[in-house]
């Protein structure tokens, strides 16, 4: 028996809340990405859009109402949040569940044709510098010629004094923003373990909620030679709040 819609809908909104904590001005960031992926695709009937580390698929639900005619996978390794988007959202996107970088990754995706645009929030930070580069690459090598590759996340810049002001002006953001914030990650799936309804998704999981992480301390130039050696010609960041930043990458 799958999930009940309304089980769906309002631990999805749980997670949209509490995301907030950890994406300055998360919103207009999403804005930004859809500008992009749709100024890639202006031209494409049926854009082909990858949002990896989608968890239940905030960002790719956006984009598929920006680009009706789009084909959108949200890809993501938990049981979970991947059961609650597809309850959510339902038909109007396409569920992949594969661990990103981990050998053999992109053949759960079962692509039949180049993608036009690949996007990521707040995921790919998790992976170590080795692993992000050789994701890189695979991702250069599925996106066709014009393609786009847009990274939302951490990103420090590369002066350490400026990476202190950014991060204080981030806290700052965060602190005037009127949602009042009273979950975080813990909390939200101390929550969900505790919802009968959501046992049998969490039994599926091995990790207790938390993502195995490498992590990586790259700062802006950092990804953005990875991306360059990736086989990305131009390179750079298009928008940033604190330490948040957008990234394209065109293939």
């Amino acid at each position: 028996m799958g999930l009940s819609t309304t089980t769906a809908a309002r631990w999805v909104e749980r997670w949209e809340r509490q995301q907030q904590l950890y994406a300055v001005d998360r919103e207009e960031r999403f804005e930004v990405i859809a500008d992009l992926v749709e100024h890639v695709t202006r031209d494409r009937a049926v854009p082909l859009v990858l949002d990896l580390g989608s968890g239940p698929g905030c960002l790719a639900a956006r984009l598929a109402a920006r680009l009706p005619t789009a084909d959108v996978l949200a890809v993501d390794a938990d049981p979970l949040l991947l059961e609650l988007g597809s309850a959510h959202y339902g038909p109007a996107l396409r569920y992949v569940r594969t661990v990103i970088g981990e050998p053999g990754w992109l053949d759960a995706l079962a692509l039949e044709r180049p993608v036009d645009a690949v996007v990521s929030t707040t995921a790919l930070h998790y992976l170590g510098t080795q692993t992000l580069r050789g994701v890189y690459r695979e991702l250069a090598g599925l996106l066709r010629p014009g393609g786009i590759l847009i990274n939302g996340d951490h990103i420090s810049p590369d002066s350490t004094k400026v990476s202190e002001l950014a991060l204080d002006i981030g806290r700052r953001r965060s602190e005037r923003s009127v949602l009042p914030l009273v979950e975080d990650w813990d909390s939200w799936w101390a929550g969900a373990a505790a919802d009968p309804e959501l046992a049998r998704l969490l039994s599926h999981r091995a990790d207790a909620g938390r993502p195995h992480c490498e992590g990586n301390d790259l700062t802006l130039s950092g990804h953005v030679a990875l991306l360059r050696d990736a086989g990305f010609e131009h390179v750079g960041p298009v928008w940033q709040v604190g330490p948040s930043h957008v990234l394209a990458a065109l293939r």
